[in-house]
């Protein structure tokens, strides 16, 4: 009987433990991804630096690659990939926060050079996924790319970021708790077709994060807050699109940009916009797990803690099926008039009391 299997896009090389960095080039030689250390690093600001001199330990022929300002921007990632036209690199190395990963993984992507990611912040899944986020004329859109080739998070550096940061992180985590629920829920009432690897991936790394009893300054959490996100990001390859991370979280969260800038990060948006959707959802247990977990790590939980009204965060979530069209979650499905939407906040918001 024969045995079939199919070929999954992950990382070659995954590594997340303290002192990461310092080993660079020897995974890069041992994954036969750069023996020579002919490989461009990029830096943003701050930390960057530092961790960019500590990888030229083993990687003396690197050119190292400085963004500033235009880091996260479709423009800033253009100029990135002109300036590695000038040689003839084995590889990317972007070190950095998400807006420096990001805007690596599309120039890497426009030269068809491997990247490897070197994640100094655990802010969100864009670790390890196939997509880059990037500013284009106000707008965050979402590019396709290639997976990173490794991921590599050293917890000398993660432990460092601010506490927010951190948090943020935890939050995009649990929101994909609510968004493989919006998937199952599409595939029930829709038939869309359900990835189940892709689904068990994103599902595992988040009820890790979510029973897990550590703090953002605990070095055993910071590896299980690491692993989920990069599982998280491995989802979205194996899927082929980022709907196992991706639900009425994030589509709450692109509304809430669009509609009411503020200074809320990424994960506390979806963390709240995936409460929500869970409490519409009506599964009481997962929301007040869900809730115990965002109140031991001091996440916001209201739209209140974030600085809307219940009338603003109702504006949100009645625009928020507009940014995602062809998706099916929750919103969709429910697809409640304004003074039922408004209610079932209301509710929401007491039961949290």
């Amino acid at each position: 009987m024969p045995l079939l299997a199919r070929t999954l896009a992950s990382p070659l090389a995954v590594e997340v433990h303290a002192g990461a960095i310092r080993h660079l080039g020897d995974l890069l030689a041992d994954r036969r991804i750069s023996a020579g250390g002919d490989v461009a690093i990029v830096v943003g600001p701050g930390v960057g630096a530092e961790a960019a001199e500590l990888a030229r330990t083993g990687l003396q022929r690197a050119e190292v690659i400085t963004i500033e300002s235009d880091a996260g921007t479709h423009a800033g990632a253009l100029a990135l990939s002109q300036k590695l036209r000038s040689r003839n690199f084995d590889a990317v190395v972007g070190i950095g926060g998400g807006k420096v990963v990001d805007t690596v993984k599309y120039a890497a992507f426009q030269r068809g050079l491997p990247m490897v990611a070197v994640s100094t912040s655990l802010a969100n899944d864009g670790i390890a996924s196939p997509v880059a986020s990037l500013d284009r004329d106000g707008h965050s859109i979402s590019y396709g790319v290639h997976i990173p080739i490794a991921v590599i998070v050293d917890l000398d550096f993660a432990r460092r970021a601010p506490s927010r940061q951190l948090r943020s992180g935890v939050g995009d985590v649990l929101s994909n708790l609510s968004a493989t629920a919006d998937w199952s829920l599409s595939h029930a009432a829709t038939g869309e077709a359900v990835d189940g690897l892709a689904l068990a991936l994103s599902r595992a790394g988040a009820e890790s994060v979510l029973r897990h009893p550590g703090s953002v300054r605990d070095d055993d959490f910071l590896s299980c807050l690491a692993n989920a996100l990069i599982l998280g990001g491995t989802a979205m390859a194996v899927a082929g699109e980022s709907t196992p991370c991706s639900g009425a979280c994030h589509e709450i969260s692109h509304a809430w940009q669009e509609l009411h800038r503020s200074d809320a990060t990424h994960g506390e948006q979806v963390g709240v916009g995936a409460l929500f959707a869970t409490h519409l959802r009506g599964d009481l247990r997962l929301f007040a797990e869900m809730a115990a977990a965002m109140r031991r790590h001091d996440l916001p939980r209201t739209p209140q803690d974030l600085g809307l009204t219940v009338n603003q965060f109702a504006e949100i979530v009645a625009y928020a099926p507009r940014t995602r069209p062809g998706r099916y979650t929750i919103l969709e499905h429910l697809a409640l008039d304004a003074p039922v939407l408004l209610d079932r906040i209301v509710d929401f918001v007491n039961d949290l009391d």
